[in-house]
This record gives C-alpha cells, structure tokens and sequence, in this order.
C-alpha cells in the first residue's frame, strides 16, 4: 500500500526535524520534503505533489495564508493541514475560508499528528478541539456571503502582495517572490491600495495587522 507523502513547511529547522522524527514512526507516512518559507513550500508542492503539507503560518516572505492560496489553486489535490502555535479566530476563520483540510496546533501530541493525517487524506475537516469551540463559537456571528469585508475583495494575488509589502518587501522583492515582472507586482499593489482607499504604506501596514495579515513580531 502506498505511503502518504508528506511535506513539512516551517520556518524552524528544529521544529521540522521533530515532526520529522515523530512521523517516522508511523510506517504509512512518508516525509518527502520541507520548506522554510511559503513560496518554497509552494514550488515544493508543485514539484512533488505530495498527500498532505503541513504548514505554520508565520514564515518569512509568503507567509501561511497566502502560500495555502496558491497550494488549494495550483495542486489542489494536495490537503492543507495548519499546524501552529496561533489559534487566533481570525486565523482560523481565514484559513478554514481557504479551504484548508485541518487547523493543528503544535502542542498536540505526535500519536494525534499523524491520526490528523490519515483523516485529513480520507476526505475529513481536522480541527484541535480548542480551534473547534473557537470555530463554533464564531460561526453565529459569520457575516452573510456579500458582506462587505474589503480584505475578502482582494484576489488571493492580492493577498499575498499585501502581506509582502506590510512586511517591507520592495516591488522587486515582491516580483521575485510572486515569479512575476516588477510591473506586475507594482499593478497587484496598486490595485489592492484602491480597493482598500488606503493612501500610504503605513495606512496598508495599519490595515494588515487590524486584519491579522501580519503581526508585530512578524
């Protein structure tokens, strides 16, 4: 029987090498690659194509959120597993809109990682139990389809050039990590800023932290 082909994207080495460590031991489970930010765990998933990736959220450059966008876009017979210390609502409810096959966080046990797996690769929606209660608790004041939420506006392109630049990146930096002309990428800003009515990069910096797109420590 085929192995489920895992890839472990996590900006912490050691943390990788633990789940790493953890995953070994279940003899259906195969770790085929990692990655230390969103863009490689990307290209990781396109080249490989694996079962399941588990991904942190807080990486360099792309970060979780806008590398689950284009991984669901790109190869979506991929599961998307989150697996972080966070378990903010914001978070979830973004992360659960992308259409991610689990929220995890880090303090689970390893036995319980790779039951998470197997669910998540037969078809289940795999939440910790505290990220289900915060789910649940949040899912009666879920605004209606068409509310106007501006962030959910933006194109998933949009989202990850957000993120980019409240993070500092430069147009060129934002080109190369998107694959794109540095035209490209100053059009996706510029749209982004006049769907938002934000004026400055401070004002889009601002408005990335209220949405949690980014946070202080990022």
């Amino acid at each position: 029987m085929a192995k489920i082909r895992v890839i472990i994207a996590d900006d912490h080495a050691l943390l990788r090498d633990g789940i790493k460590a953890l995953l070994k031991l279940a003899d259906d489970i195969e770790v085929v690659s990692e990655a230390s930010d969103g863009r490689e765990a990307i290209e990781q998933c396109r080249r490989l194509k694996p079962d399941v990736i588990l991904m942190d959220i807080a990486m360099p450059g792309l970060g979780g959120l806008e590398a689950a966008l284009e991984i669901r876009r790109q190869v979506p017979k991929t599961k998307v597993l989150v697996l972080t210390q966070y378990d903010d609502r914001e978070y979830i409810r973004r992360f659960l809109q992308a259409g991610v096959a689990g929220y995890l966080l880090k303090r689970m046990l390893g036995s319980e990682l790779g039951s998470a797996i197997r669910s998540a690769v037969a078809g289940g929606l795999v939440l910790d139990p505290h990220v289900a209660a915060q789910a649940v608790q949040r899912a009666p004041r879920e605004p209606e389809a068409g509310s106007d939420d501006p962030y959910e506006a933006l194109t998933d392109r949009e989202k990850q050039v957000l993120r980019l630049v409240a993070l500092g990146h430069s147009n060129k930096e934002v080109a190369d990590f998107l694959g794109s002309s540095v035209k490209t990428a100053m059009s996706h800003r510029e749209h982004l800023m006049e769907k938002l009515d934000l004026h400055s990069r401070t004002d889009l910096i601002k408005f990335a932290i209220k949405k949690g797109v980014i946070r202080v420590e990022d």
